[in-house]
């Protein structure tokens, strides 16, 4: 993934994630729910966003990549 000059906001991380929500393993709905009742750093919110972004189109090495990261974020927030 590229780096990116933007940051994004508590509303863009939960728009990207109902946007990929169906593609997301189930177990993570929850983990996600805890995560956006918080507040976290602007590091972290734009990671989360960027593990997020075009998930749907990620190949399965790609997505499980991804999940191992999501995971490891959302279990420690």
């Amino acid at each position: 993934m590229s780096e990116c000059k933007l940051d994004h906001s508590h509303d863009d991380v939960r728009q990207k994630y109902e946007q990929q929500e169906d593609y997301l393993p189930k177990d993570m709905v929850p983990l996600f729910e805890s995560f956006f009742g918080k507040e976290h750093t602007q590091e972290l919110l734009n990671d989360v966003f960027h593990l997020l972004k075009k998930y749907d189109l990620s190949t399965e090495d790609e997505k499980e990549k991804r999940n191992n990261r999501l995971y490891l974020v959302l279990k420690n927030v």
